[in-house]
C-alpha cells in the first residue's frame, strides 16, 4: 500500500479548494470547508489548521472526503507513490 504523505491543514484546503471546496468558517484552529453538491446537499469537511497533520488525522479527512470525491481522484494528493 502506498505511503501517505505528510502535508500541513494548509495544504489539504488547497487540495480540497481543487475539487470546488472553499474556507466557509474558521474558528481558531479549524476550518470548515464547504461546496454544494450535485444534489444541491451542502458537504461540509472540518479542517484543522496544524503545521503537520498526524496520519490518523490526514487518514480520517481522506476517508470523510471520500464521501464526496472518488477516491481514485484523491488518492494521488493524499497518498505518494
Amino acid at each position: 500500500m502506498p505511503k501517505l504523505r505528510r502535508l500541513s491543514g494548509t495544504e489539504v484546503i488547497r487540495i480540497l479548494e481543487h475539487f470546488d471546496f472553499t474556507v466557509h468558517t474558521q474558528r481558531e484552529s479549524h476550518a470548515k470547508l464547504r461546496r454544494t453538491g450535485p444534489a444541491g446537499r451542502k458537504q461540509t469537511l472540518t479542517i484543522p489548521r496544524h503545521r503537520e497533520l498526524d496520519t490518523g488525522t490526514l487518514r480520517a479527512i481522506f476517508r470523510q472526503a471520500s464521501r464526496y470525491i472518488p477516491a481514485e481522484e484523491l488518492r494521488p494528493y493524499f497518498y505518494a507513490g
